[in-house]
């Protein structure tokens, strides 16, 4: 296989990076935001810090084996003002003028109501000059749900130039990723037929048959964070997210090598629930005051006191203080994790369990008190590993995660294109 650079473009702290890695390829990820570049560093990723719009590609030209681009989502997320949504025309113009060679974007851009909209058209730039010398062979491309239409304009610009293109929107869970999180996808190849990866999981597990090799119950978050199937849950203590505000605390020598993360084990999938539903619940606006965290553990402090009514409890994850945010137990996924200026506003809240005595027949005592999740428990469930080294305060590095390509997806999106073999289970993120 004739192999040259993988160009990552808007990079973060490494979601595509790090599955491309145990995958057995370094890619070159350009990114400007000084957080994100200084985890890569700090996990060995290799890194150019510009911005995207601003760098030039002539470098990359006739040295470029892949393109990989997930342009940031601010712009467009259900998270944010969604102006994006506005600007979309603008961008869609930006697109097909890169297409034929002409720069439009100076222009454009006073017209857009968020400059960062007209950065889901930046990947057609580098893609117009590397095509001129016939590359890359295959182009991978993320974003949030909304941005769908815009990929199907670049499939069609990637199948004049000789490109199979396909584009859809694929839910993280299909693939092993502990988070429902759905994303827009583009995926095309010189070389091969576009298509997605087929799922390994699914909210109701499939047997092996002679039409397919079934799929596993989708993991929960219990699972991803090693907690007990029969003990109740207990939010996990460990490194991440000192008091304060301050610095992760990961100890010095705590990154594993690229041996360790291919040998370290496999995803270990235990049985859920029967009745495991999804559901999303409405507290209303009152909720954050009524039921506040209490103050953030420090990575050292031991796990929180329960009473011996603890058992009546059942943990669930609240996406953020928003009067509709997803509330999921700890045996399902979770919802999409964002956080921005949100950050750290995911929050483990105590239920009633309906699995014992009805709740009207219960003495329950007060509920334990809802705790803030780790930046270690987000990365988790993203599927990066435990011991990421993730660099900057909490904000910072729980925007990095919110932020981020789960890198269990990239690597089933990736593996075909690598040359990689991926079986549902030998690909471990997360010790």
């Amino acid at each position: 296989m004739n192999r040259g650079l993988v160009l990552d473009l808007f990079a973060g702290p490494g979601g595509w990076s790090y599955a491309a890695s145990v995958l057995g390829v370094r890619d070159i990820g350009l990114e400007w935001d000084l957080w994100a570049c200084r985890t890569r560093a700090a996990a060995g990723l290799l890194t150019i810090r510009t911005d995207v719009a601003m760098y030039p590609v002539w470098p990359f030209v006739e040295k470029t084996w892949g393109l990989i681009a997930s342009p940031p989502c601010q712009a467009w997320s259900m998270a944010g003002k969604r102006l994006g949504l506005l600007d979309q025309p603008l961008v869609h113009q930006a697109v097909a003028d890169l297409a034929r060679g002409r720069d439009t974007r100076a222009s454009l851009l006073t017209a857009c109501r968020d400059e960062r909209s007209l950065l889901a058209g930046e990947p057609m730039r580098y893609l117009h000059a590397l095509n001129q010398a016939g590359q890359p062979d295959w182009v991978l491309m993320e974003e949030v749900p909304d941005v769908l239409p815009l990929w199907r304009q670049y499939a069609a610009i990637l199948r004049g130039w000789g490109f199979s293109a396909w584009t859809g929107i694929l839910n993280a869970a299909d693939y092993g990723v502990p988070q429902t999180r759905k994303r827009a996808i583009l995926i095309a190849s010189r070389i091969r037929t576009a298509l997605p990866p087929e799922p390994t999981h699914a909210a109701v597990p499939e047997r092996e048959s002679l039409f397919g090799a079934g799929r596993d119950r989708w993991v929960s978050m219990a699972q991803a964070l090693g907690w007990g199937a029969t003990d109740r849950p207990v939010p996990t203590v460990c490194a991440g997210g000192g008091p304060g505000g301050g610095p992760e605390p990961f100890p010095s020598g705590s990154r594993k090598t690229l041996t360790d993360a291919r040998t370290r084990g496999t995803w270990k999938n235990h049985p859920a629930p029967a009745d495991l539903v999804l559901r999303s619940r409405r507290d209303g606006p009152s909720w954050a005051a009524q039921h506040g965290p209490r103050d953030n553990r420090p990575a050292d402090a031991p796990a929180p006191t329960f009473t011996a009514e603890a058992h009546r409890w059942a943990w669930s994850l609240r996406s953020n203080n928003q009067a509709n945010a997803t509330v999921r137990s700890a045996d399902e996924p979770a919802g999409t994790l964002f956080f921005g200026h949100r950050a750290n506003a995911c929050l483990w809240v105590a239920e009633p369990r309906q699995d014992a005595v009805p709740p009207a027949e219960q003495d329950l005592g007060d509920a334990p008190d809802p705790i803030r999740s780790t930046a270690v428990e987000a990365g988790i469930l993203q599927t990066f590993p435990a011991d990421h080294p993730w660099a900057g305060n909490k904000g910072q590095v729980f925007g990095q995660i919110g932020n981020a390509v789960p890198p269990r997806l990239a690597a089933h999106l990736l593996a075909p294109h690598l040359g990689a073999t991926l079986g549902r289970d030998d690909f471990t993120l997360a010790a």
